[in-house]
């Protein structure tokens, strides 16, 4: 299958697309960076998500919006509205079959930055609408809420043992996820799910659920 990763240079999105060229699919990636990928089955694309020229790009299988930002001033143009720039240009098409989302776990617990929080709550209302739209053509729409994960952007929790440990201990399971379980989770979303669609997938050691109960 013909497989578009937006943010595909580093973190989730890179893991991903290599999880998808290790089962043989053809990946193209998108990134405003250049990747590192180098697989015969790999095309990277150098492009902004929000771009109003993005490149003609035929007959997209699933496509896989990871590409965003965190507390910066374009947290809604990049993560919102490029997201929906992209999915509209490749993703609402006949021959799509799946569509997945990175949303947040802040999307529904709200404990994050303002625009993030926002930006992540609007992708997982506008997943359910990309699953209204493509169930015409037999696919699926789905988004990911990740909890905190051990890529490059949380460096500097991981590298301070004070803050990494209060960290943890705000999860049941005392960990974090690695981008590989997202990308493995993201693989079977789209390749072997055929009946989910219009759900978002909390994947945060149960964060979520704790609590501390004093009586």
């Amino acid at each position: 299958m013909k497989i578009l990763v937006t943010g595909s240079t580093k973190g989730i999105g890179k893991a991903i697309a290599e999880k998808f060229l290790s089962k043989n699919h053809q990946v193209i990636g998108m990134d405003i960076e250049e990747s590192s990928i180098i697989n015969k089955n790999y095309r990277h694309i150098k492009e902004d998500i929000c771009s109003d020229k993005l490149p003609e790009i035929s007959n997209i299988d699933i496509l896989i919006n990871n590409a965003g930002v965190q507390n910066s001033k374009d947290d809604i143009d990049v993560n919102l509205k490029g997201t929906i720039n992209i999915t509209e240009k490749y993703g609402i098409q006949p021959n799509i079959k799946s569509i997945i989302f990175m949303a947040s776990a802040s999307a529904t617990t709200g404990a994050e930055f303002p625009y993030y929080v926002a930006s992540k709550g609007g992708i997982v209302s506008y997943m359910k609408y990309v699953a209204l739209e493509i169930a015409k053509y037999g696919a699926t729409s789905n988004s990911i809420s990740a909890g905190v994960v051990c890529t490059e952007l949380n460096k500097h929790i991981i590298e301070n043992s004070k803050l990494y440990e209060a960290v943890l201990n705000e999860t049941l399971l005392n960990k974090w996820a690695d981008p590989e379980e997202i990308a493995e989770l993201t693989y079977y979303m789209t390749i072997e799910n055929k009946s989910i669609t219009g759900q978002d997938i909390l994947i945060d050691n149960g964060e979520f659920l704790k609590s501390n109960f004093i009586w």
